[in-house]
């Protein structure tokens, strides 16, 4: 592994963890160089490839990372940690996974996305869904904040989208 300070290859692992469920093992390294240390996370390459079918028909490989930023899209300035965002990912994609095919739909995937943000947070979900569902006039979003508010009791923890 190259050191990403000085670029050598001469590096000793000092420490090994597995996170993720024993899906991800998290290395602790230290160059022998330089003698500073960074981490390094190896992931199983996942056999079976999956591809997503987007609304228009096209066809693209599935990318763990593009619902991490849309989801952090829509939590800006709230107060909704990364490893909650990772968590949701992960849920996600375990959905996904149960699935058992080799094709799944964007709209599968955003409809996902949105059902474990509406618990997490009301106001990051209105902005996904107003992105993801992408409404055509203001009627559209303001039937969908409505449902947001009637919903009986927020998440614990989380505030009431408007105050009464």
């Amino acid at each position: 592994m190259r050191c990403p300070f000085c670029k050598e290859d001469q590096d000793k692992v000092i420490d090994s963890r597995s996170s993720e469920g024993g899906r991800i093992i998290r290395r602790r390294r230290q160059c022998l160089v330089c003698k500073r240390r960074f981490t390094t996370y190896e992931r199983v390459e996942d056999a079976v490839k999956l591809t997503v079918v987007k609304k228009d028909g096209s066809r693209v490989p599935y990318n763990r990372q593009r619902i991490i930023a849309g989801v952090q899209k829509a939590c800006y300035k709230r107060p909704i940690s990364m490893q909650q965002i990772e968590n949701l990912a992960e849920e996600v994609e375990e959905e996904i996974f149960r699935r058992q095919g080799q094709e799944v739909s964007s709209r599968f995937i955003g409809e996902q996305t949105m059902t474990r943000l509406k618990v997490l947070d009301q106001v990051a979900y209105v902005r996904f869904a107003s992105v993801y569902r992408d409404f055509q006039d203001l009627g559209q979003f303001i039937e969908e904040v409505n449902e947001v508010m009637d919903r009986k009791e927020p998440a614990p923890g989380q505030k009431k989208l408007f105050d009464d």
